[in-house]
């Protein structure tokens, strides 16, 4: 198992870089708070469609990149560090799934350049899609409609519900505007639980992201705040509780990739889990982590931490806001124990 980066791999992530490093300052995600309420913001949307980001592992007969899952988590979790509001996730994800089922759609193009954004609904409801990840932006939207996998093409509402991350969530009909179904009967929701998985994978690493980037506000604050004539980060008891905090993010990187490999090659890990129990595993992990990271920015800021205009809010707000549109915590736990259960008796039998 070889989850280290490979050259386009790497080649991505300092293309993301230079994307970021022109519009957010290190430790300083301004562009997220520019974005709100929408969480959406075309400038750099478009920026990342100029280095074919949307459509980096699409193959490259389709005028894609073909990258792999791996390259896709290492780009998330540079996007995530920043809080970068664009919805790489969802339409890397949902643009691959396209590719695949439907080759020759008429907007396959668009969607692989990015000048079309595409998006996976999870909650579907009498043909209703419930709290769209970037539904509020999404050109085209993929679900399961009964039995029915579909694409439809309609006008995006650009106008997100109320969440707490300011996330580009909202809800979309499935059975009106431009409608292909993509696969029907068994077919339907095996394919959407392969891009569900891979959509996980990479808001675990994008969560990991967000933890770094909170670990590097703390740091920096606590080495500049003094009380007492010193830095507050020399306090003991500030220095530990960041202590933790780097293994559990290399923790969380290294889940998401081992994710990604996985359900790339089709094999299990050492531990006998497949792609999408890593992929829960990975999305659980991550989301504690975020969570614990960004409580600590804002405990180590005090009062300015609490206060909804100071950045650590934006960090705090968005680890606990992006886990809930994955689904439940408690669903997903149970989802993830009923695999094992079944694969631990499986072993035990001697059928795998």
């Amino acid at each position: 198992m070889d989850l280290s980066l490979d050259e386009m791999a790497q080649a991505a992530v300092d293309a993301v870089n230079a994307v970021c490093v022109g519009q957010s300052a290190p430790g300083r995600p301004s562009w997220a708070r520019d974005a709100e309420p929408l969480g959406h913001d075309p400038k750099l949307w478009a920026e990342l469609c100029a280095i074919g980001l949307p459509g980096l592992a699409v193959a490259e007969e389709q005028g894609g990149g073909g990258a792999d899952l791996l390259t896709l988590t290492a780009v998330a979790q540079q996007l995530g560090t920043v809080l970068a509001p664009a919805p790489f996730n969802e339409h890397a994800v949902a643009v691959r799934l396209l590719s695949r089922l439907a080759p020759k759609h008429p907007d396959l193009e668009a969607a692989v350049s990015g000048e079309l954004i595409v998006t996976l609904a999870p909650r579907v409801t009498d043909g209703v899609a419930l709290a769209v990840p970037a539904g509020a932006v999404a050109d085209l939207v993929i679900g399961c409609d009964g039995d029915e996998l579909v694409v439809v093409r309609s006008e995006p509402p650009r106008d997100a519900l109320p969440n707490q991350g300011n996330l580009p969530l909202a809800d979309r009909d499935l059975r009106s505007g431009d409608r292909v179904v993509l696969a029907s009967g068994l077919a339907a929701p095996e394919a959407f639980e392969d891009a569900s998985s891979e959509w996980r994978t990479l808001v675990a690493a994008w969560l990991a992201g967000l933890s770094a980037g909170a670990l590097d506000v703390a740091v920096r604050w606590v080495k500049d705040r003094q009380q007492f004539g010193v830095p507050i980060g020399s306090f003991q008891a500030v220095a530990h509780g960041l202590a933790d905090i780097p293994g559990q993010v290399d923790g969380a990187t290294l889940l998401a990739r081992e994710a990604a490999w996985s359900l790339t090659t089709g094999l299990r890990s050492t531990t006998g889990a497949s792609g999408a129990e890593l992929a829960l595993m990975a999305l659980l992990f991550a989301s504690d982590t975020a969570r614990e990271a960004s409580a600590k920015l804002v405990q180590y800021h005090g009062g300015l931490g609490v206060a909804e205009e100071h950045d650590a809010q934006l960090f705090y707000r968005r680890a606990r806001a992006y886990p809930l549109v994955t689904g439940g915590r408690r669903a997903q736990l149970r989802e993830l124990g009923t695999a094992v259960i079944a694969a631990t008796s499986a072993s035990a039998r001697g059928d795998a």
